[in-house]
């Protein structure tokens, strides 16, 4: 059972309305989807990179009736606050040293919210309209402490207004006729976000006593990386900036890997553009030549640089 790249919503300012349409919270998670056939259960990302073992609660059995399947969904993992936090679940998607993993799992327990499933039994149900594959995931998925299905919900606007009262990540509108397209992006889905992040390219950074402040973020565009803002907050800790300190001295450069200078560029120091993090702003004003505002960095993650480019 090969790994399949998932389909993915666009996005959207408005909530698309009609009795066509089903609406889920958005998970501020990583994607992930779990194949299971007559040996065991093995987990990828929507880049199709294993993480089997970062996640070992999710390799038992019992969270499916079916013999065989393939369910699509989010593994999250809760702050402080009780919301889903995408530092909180990097620190387990993360890992590299799998020794880490037992501790980690005591640090940061995780949920796999589960939302789709694309086979079962031995049959193929990703060509089935969404209505039948929700029936039959309803029918299917046994909840239990680190899995627990995606609720639908049947009034848009009411939910984001709840989404946006709690500051979470949005929701994803799915039209219930609707097939799922192995690695499709379109209409039949749709993202309405409270507010943006993109995946960026950490050009350069700023010191404050020794010790990184802020950092440098750009995307490509026909092979020039573009600045888009100076981001100095976020959900790091002081231990993270230290660590950050030693890994950008590491890959320091004499020249500006932007495609050119601006005034919050003032005082940086350069680093190859090797770096890739997620990042969450307020407004992104990018028809207009400005920054990114209120920018925050979520987590620092595995994304080739070459693929944070403007959409």
């Amino acid at each position: 059972m090969n790994p399949i790249i998932p389909f993915e919503p666009i996005r959207s300012d408005t909530v698309p309305l009609g009795d066509s349409w089903i609406y889920q919270i958005k998970w501020d998670g990583v994607r992930i989807l779990s194949y299971c056939d007559d040996s065991a259960i093995r987990l990828y990302n929507r880049k199709k990179h294993e993480r089997t073992a970062q996640y070992p609660e999710l390799t038992e059995r019992t969270y499916c009736r079916a013999s065989s399947f393939i369910l699509d969904g989010e593994v999250i993992a809760l702050a402080a606050d009780g919301k889903p936090s995408f530092h909180e679940v990097m620190r387990r998607d993360g890992i590299r040293n799998l020794s880490k993993v037992p501790q980690a799992r005591q640090e940061v327990p995780i949920s796999y919210m589960v939302f789709d499933v694309l086979y079962a039994d031995g049959a193929w149900t990703h060509s089935l309209p969404l209505r039948e594959r929700q029936r039959l995931l309803a029918d299917l998925l046994v909840p239990g402490p680190f899995v627990q299905p995606v609720a639908s919900h049947p009034d848009g606007p009411a939910l984001l207004e709840v989404i946006r009262a709690q500051k979470m990540e949005g929701i994803v509108a799915k039209n219930a006729d609707s097939a799922y397209a192995f690695g499709g992006k379109d209409e039949r889905w749709v993202k309405v976000k409270n507010y943006g992040d993109l995946v960026a390219v950490i050009g350069g950074y700023t010191l404050n006593g020794g010790i990184v402040n802020a950092v440098l973020a750009g995307l490509y565009q026909g092979g020039r990386l573009i600045f888009i803002g100076k981001v100095g907050t976020g959900k790091l800790t002081a231990q993270d900036w230290v660590e950050l300190t030693a890994v950008v001295g590491s890959i320091g450069t004499s020249e500006c890997p932007f495609a050119s200078r601006h005034p919050d560029m003032k005082g940086a120091y350069w680093v190859k553009p090797l770096l890739t993090a997620k990042i969450q702003y307020a407004e992104w004003r990018v028809e207009e030549g400005r920054s990114l505002r209120q920018p925050s960095i979520q987590a620092f993650v595995q994304v080739p640089p070459e693929e944070c480019r403007f959409e």
